[in-house]
């Protein structure tokens, strides 16, 4: 796979934010990390030899008191093992769904200033990403339902 995806890009920010704003919404995250960590000179984790997890593991713990403050929840996490159907180069490392009780939760997080400085650990971590935003339904009892 040639293209990888860290950040949103501003098409599908503009429709994230063109949603409704007043309802809960699920974070579908999944992420492939870098063997090692790559921090920019001047950050106090530069040089260290961490890894991507190490990394993506300081990003939850600096970024988890925002996250709750703001009514966030991890509603689902398992471990990816197998990408049975779909080209085995979307092999992912942590898979999780994490809630927000609005998408206004959400964009107030990414805009927070102590989130944007923790963030920089989840870059110096991540390989490659995907971030969809579902709008929790309950279930029925068949697939597609």
């Amino acid at each position: 796979m040639s293209e990888t995806y860290i950040d949103p890009d501003r098409a599908a920010w503009e429709v994230f934010k063109s949603l409704p704003k007043d309802q809960p919404i699920h974070m579908l995250n999944l992420v492939r990390l870098k063997p090692k960590a790559e921090y920019p000179e001047g950050h106090p984790d530069h040089g260290k030899d961490l890894s991507g997890l190490d990394a993506y593991r300081a990003y939850g713990r600096t970024t988890a008191p925002i996250f709750k403050r703001l009514g966030g929840r991890q509603v689902w996490v398992g471990k990816p093992e197998v990408m049975v159907t779909g080209p085995q180069a979307e092999a992912w490392d942590l898979a999780f769904i994490a809630e927000y009780s609005s998408s206004e939760a959400f964009i107030a997080m990414v805009r927070d200033p102590e989130y944007r400085e923790f963030v920089k650990h989840r870059t110096a971590g991540v390989a490659d990403s995907r971030l969809l935003r579902l709008a929790p339904v309950t279930p029925g009892e068949g697939f597609g339902e």
